[in-house]
């Protein structure tokens, strides 16, 4: 017996859909049945110049397996070419059912040496491209009453990392659009996620490899290949998974982990009200066990992937 695709009838947008992750999401929601709109400007990883070729090349693949698949070259930092990528599936297809926020650019600095233009691009492609295309999707997936979002974010911003304070910050910026986006949307069928990919790409191939700690990390990175996210993605973007909303997945390898979001852990009351010497005095001996250090991923997830 032939097994039901997942995707049958969807129109699924993936964007940065021509290399690495994005591309693997997008040939597996090909797979699973949907009608894929694969967005990707084919630039730099710096985010300059631009290439129509591996949009094409994806949905060239996509179609060769008898698949539906269209090229879309915007840039999600423009807001016009965000709603482009939704107007692409609704004169394509007729319609839009999920859409994937994977595109992204690096530009690595230590903080004290990250310029504004370092800064602002990381920023307007990761935060505001998710922003753009989320709020393009909206109304449509509001009158419909369904629709599924999945946004990329990362452990360089859940847990930290160093030389990446744009990136981690837009990426935690896209958790908390995420958050708001299906509390404010659940009413109308409409979920929205958020996944933390391990995989080897050109997106972590700037990660410094000088010290033996280093290479051993990246090492056990290359192991962690694309295709390994994208049964996940896949899976948030179907019905399937109507009941999970306002979640943060992570993907390593054949791991997968469902994160905690932000809660109170400690509280201490003062009926007459806080000093700055009584904070000093009571409260930090009292907080001090619940304290969390500074860490990066790899002091989280020190062991081989699996």
């Amino acid at each position: 017996m032939t097994q039901a695709k997942m995707l049958e009838g969807k129109v699924i947008a993936v964007t940065g859909g021509g290399r690495g992750i994005g591309r693997e999401i997008a040939l597996l929601c090909a797979r699973e049945g949907a009608a894929v709109v694969v967005n990707d400007f084919g630039g730099s990883l710096s985010g300059d110049g631009g290439d129509a070729g591996p949009a094409g090349d994806v949905c060239a693949q996509i179609t060769s397996a008898c698949g539906q698949a269209v090229a879309n070259l915007a840039s999600v930092a423009d807001p016009d070419g965000a709603a482009s990528i939704v107007q692409s599936a609704l004169d394509a297809f007729g319609r839009i059912d999920g859409v994937v926020n994977n595109a992204g650019v690096s530009r690595d600095r230590i903080f004290h040496k990250m310029s504004a233009d370092d800064w602002q691009a990381v920023v307007d492609v990761h935060l505001d491209g998710s922003y753009h295309l989320a709020r393009a999707a909206a109304p449509h997936f509001r009158a419909q009453g369904s629709g599924a979002f999945v946004h990329m974010t990362s452990t360089s911003g859940l847990i930290g990392n160093v030389g990446q304070a744009n990136y981690a910050a837009a990426k935690m910026g896209i958790v908390g659009l995420s958050t708001s986006i299906a509390l404010d949307m659940r009413s109308f069928g409409v979920r929205s996620n958020c996944v933390a990919p391990f995989a080897w790409s050109r997106m972590t191939e700037s990660i410094p490899a000088e010290t033996e700690d280093q290479k051993q990390r990246v090492e056990r990175l290359k192991t962690m290949t694309p295709d390994k996210v994208a049964p996940m993605v896949a899976f948030l973007c179907s019905d399937a998974a109507d009941e999970v909303n306002g979640q943060i997945f992570c993907v390593r390898k054949n791991e997968i982990f469902l994160f905690s979001l932000p809660r109170p852990i400690r509280s201490l009351h003062r009926s007459d009200g806080w000093t700055v010497g009584s904070l000093a005095d009571e409260l930090l001996p009292a907080i001090r066990p619940s304290l969390i250090p500074l860490q990066v991923s790899s002091d989280i997830f020190a062991w081989d992937p699996v």
